[in-house]
């Protein structure tokens, strides 16, 4: 009994592992938003814009549900990890909602960015830590940039 148990865990665990990989979410060296000091883990998530935010363990999922409506730093967080796990694409600048031009990009909280133009670029270099995270990934920012999440297979 006790190896059919863990068979089918393994079973599980190789399938949806397969699903996250095959629908291109890349989870290598993505860190958790409740614990950015701890790399995610597979199997630890929840559904958000209908994608995923993944955790370090499955106590982090959790305070980020009961949290994430009333902290808009960590909302930005959680929409800069769909950006960086490639679940989110960019359409528009987040600064000033015009076309986004390829060759403009910069690296923020693990997540690609790009803008319209190198004013904009310049702009958002000039800003970090929460208020980079705010003006990129806050979720007028996200809006703005016309974001758009594909929606994860179950």
């Amino acid at each position: 009994m006790k190896l059919r148990i863990l068979s089918a865990s393994l079973t599980l665990t190789t399938l949806l592992t397969l699903v996250i990989y095959a629908g291109g979410i890349k989870l290598e060296g993505i860190k958790c938003v409740m614990n950015p000091d701890e790399q995610v883990q597979h199997l630890s998530f929840v559904e958000y814009k209908g994608g995923k935010v993944f955790f370090c363990c499955d106590h982090c999922s959790q305070p980020f549900v009961e949290k994430v409506s009333k902290d808009e730093i960590l909302a930005a967080t959680a929409n800069a990890q769909l950006v960086a796990t490639n679940q989110a694409k960019q359409k528009h600048c987040p600064l000033s909602g015009g076309a986004y031009n390829a060759g403009t990009e910069i690296k923020v909280a693990g997540a690609e960015i790009g803008f319209c133009c190198s004013n904009c670029q310049s702009q958002a270099q000039s800003l970090s830590g929460k208020k980079q995270l705010l003006a990129l990934f806050g979720d007028a920012a996200f809006k703005k940039a016309g974001f758009k999440v594909t929606p994860t297979k179950k």
